[in-house]
């Protein structure tokens, strides 16, 4: 076995591939950029070698630093892990060219794998179902129009060398079409190295459907079932699970054997996956591309089989034979992933940057719970990666109990400092549509048209919610009394009737203490809380009428910040003189901020679209703002006058900042 092997990659999947190797008795080396000396991944690995400067292109994907690495060092092999050069055929053959083991397919396989119009036209050959389409790289943006208008509307434009939801849009219409193969473009050549772009049929109403496959150097196979990544946003997974609530054994059987058959079809060695995009109305299922390289959402397969595919993969790399035949791999029970990333839900999941100030994981409990990250405590979200902050995997006996221990390990989930998406995995864990398993790609947008916000997650107990604060504000007064000491004779009365003000509704409460913990009424209804938690902790844990139940609070001035189930609120408790003066206030309204131009993230400002004393129309470009390898484009919301440029191209911007003020 190897003694020594480099990861060329960063963050989560690092630390994944670290965990693994020293499983298995291997040490290794990690490469990092100069904006990752300090990475948790850095810190893991046995060896550590600085390749270069933040920005990829200097740094993770430069081929020869990585080789100048492993030589360095005296690697044997090299992980790529998925993104920057794990589906690249040169670097494959040229760590072949120098001895050193690529801890994947080898690089014909991956020059016609890794290439999505050159594994489409392969996949025809082999006699995979395929989806109807242009396979050939585009000249520019008027043949792309051409090209999508003898297709029919919609259509997917996709980079050749493309991944994770970035170089891709769906056109409905020719100015779509237009303006998303100039983007596509743009990201592929930014991301990828590669701005080569073609097209195809968009199917209406889709699942996202892909098949894990195993291959070795001695002509063996195994396809270790499905995986339902349906629930997308903008194209990019946001759960994955497995199996799917809606495939059944002949379809899983029927989309294994053609996943194997186009492994075979190019020798492939290591693990892969096909994806497949599936007809939710026919169940007809066509050839999407195939992902030469481990995925993001492997976990899911692993609990479900009990397989590392991270140690198969060095394996095969090694020489050895798989250990296992088509007729060993079975499906015990049901998994779930959720990916955590730094993007703020309630601003249209806008990238959210700077400093872990608190990271809290659920308690990883083996074969139920499991975090994969690459983050810690105090670490920074960088600009320039990838924003994705850990992976969150629970495994059940079946879909509802994996669906309930997801939603309780998020609720337990603790990140501050930035935003991230977990509000949003809650109430998607919750929604109906979800939990009955009749979704396909276009769940998301069709729920969600107008973004996410809290409001759209009604709790099934809001008055529980009252209590709780009620209950954190009689332990903020049990400390204060505690600092405050008692003078002789003169002890603080503390009051048993409380007003809670949510939500532009009164919850009044009433209180008295139990053994443990607090009773409070309401109207009637008695919640019974029993809890050791201490003010100050973020994490409440405890039980309501003998319920365990879990959440997240937070004192902000006079409101206590509670999150629970994807829904936040932010309830002040007060003595009822006090919440009948507050009723009397006047409300004050927010300022006028419609004649400026304000970044919605922090990111680069790669474009001013237009010039002062410039008329411009409702949905008109204004700028564009790089942030986490995405461009975002930003749009006037009404007609109006550019009165002043305020921010220049090149400029980094905060969330907020002024970039145009209009007349």
């Amino acid at each position: 076995m190897f003694k020594k092997i480099l990861i060329a990659n960063r963050g989560e999947i690092a630390c994944r591939v670290i965990k693994t190797a020293r499983k298995m008795g291997i040490q290794t080396v990690a490469v990092h950029s100069e904006a990752d000396k300090d990475a948790l991944f850095v810190e893991l690995a046995d060896e550590a070698v600085c390749i270069g400067p933040a920005p990829s292109k200097e740094s993770y994907l430069v081929m020869d630093k990585i080789i100048a690495a492993c030589k360095q060092t005296g690697a044997e092999a090299v992980h790529p892990g998925y993104g920057f050069l794990s589906e690249n055929a040169e670097f494959s053959r040229r760590l072949e060219e120098e001895g050193i083991k690529f801890i994947g397919p080898k690089h014909y396989s991956v020059a016609k794998m890794g290439d999505k119009i050159e594994s489409k036209k392969l996949a025809i050959e082999a006699g995979v179902n395929t989806i109807p389409g242009y396979n050939d790289a585009i000249a520019g943006p008027d043949e792309a129009v051409e090209i999508a208008k003898k297709i029919g509307y919609p259509v997917m434009i996709k980079a050749s060398a493309g991944g994770g939801g970035k170089g891709l849009r769906v056109a409905f219409n020719d100015k779509e079409a237009h303006e998303g193969f100039a983007s596509c473009v743009n990201e592929a050549k930014n991301a990828f190295g590669d701005d080569r772009v073609f097209i195809e049929k968009y199917v209406l109403e889709p699942r996202h459907i892909e098949i894990q496959v195993l291959g070795d150097s001695h002509g063996n196979y195994v396809y270790l079932n499905e995986r339902d990544c349906s629930i997308q946003r903008r194209h990019q997974k946001v759960i994955e699970e497995a199996p799917s609530p809606f495939v059944d054994p002949a379809m899983r059987k029927a989309m294994g054997e053609q996943a194997v058959a186009l492994a075979r079809a190019v020798n492939y060695e290591s693990a892969g996956t096909v994806e497949f995009v599936v007809s939710g109305a026919t169940k007809e299922f066509y050839f999407l591309e195939m992902n030469t390289r481990l995925q993001v959402e492997h976990p899911v397969t692993e609990l479900i089989t009990g397989l590392d595919l991270v140690e198969q993969m060095i394996r095969v790399a090694y020489g050895e034979k798989l250990p296992l035949a088509q007729a060993d791999v079975k499906i015990d029970g049901w998994s779930m992933e959720c990916r955590i990333n730094a993007e703020d839900p309630f601003r249209g999941f806008l990238p959210s940057t700077g400093r872990l100030v608190k990271f809290q994981a659920p308690q990883e409990v083996p074969g139920q719970v499991r975090v994969d990250t690459g983050v810690y405590e105090g670490g920074e979200i960088s600009m320039y990666y990838d924003s994705m902050i850990a992976k969150l995997i629970v495994h059940g006996k079946d879909r509802q109990q994996a669906i309930e221990r997801m939603r309780d390990a998020l609720n337990h989930f603790v990140i501050r400092g930035i935003s991230s998406n977990i509000p949003f995995q809650a109430a998607l864990l919750q929604h109906p549509r979800f939990c009955s398993g009749n979704f396909n790609t276009g769940f998301i947008a069709e729920e969600y048209p107008q973004g996410f916000d809290a409001s759209m997650v009604p709790h099934d107990d809001p008055a529980l919610l009252a209590a709780v604060a009620t209950f954190a504000r009689m332990r903020y007064i049990e400390r204060a009394v505690q600092i405050e000491g008692q003078l002789a004779g003169h002890g603080r009365k503390v009051a048993s009737e409380w007003v809670v003000v949510m939500g532009g509704k009164q919850y009044p409460m009433t209180t008295r203490a139990i053994e443990g913990g607090l009773a409070v009424t309401h109207e009637g209804k008695t919640y019974n809380i029993v809890s050791d938690w201490v003010f100050g902790d973020l994490l409440f844990s405890g039980t309501v009428n003998g319920a365990p139940i879990g959440l997240q609070i937070e004192r902000r001035g006079l409101r206590y910040r509670i999150s629970h189930f994807g829904l936040q609120v932010e309830p002040m408790v007060m003595t009822v003189r006090a919440a009948h003066l507050l009723s009397l206030m006047p409300e004050k309204l927010p300022p006028d901020m419609s004649k400026f131009l304000l970044s919605p993230m922090p990111g680069l400002l790669r474009e001013i679209a237009v010039a002062e004393g410039q008329e411009v129309k409702a949905g008109e470009k204004l700028a564009v703002i790089e942030a986490m390898k995405m461009e975002n484009l930003l749009r006037a919301e009404q007609d109006g006058k550019v009165k002043k440029i305020v921010a220049k191209p090149g400029a980094s911007l905060s969330v907020d900042e002024v970039i145009i003020e209009f007349e």
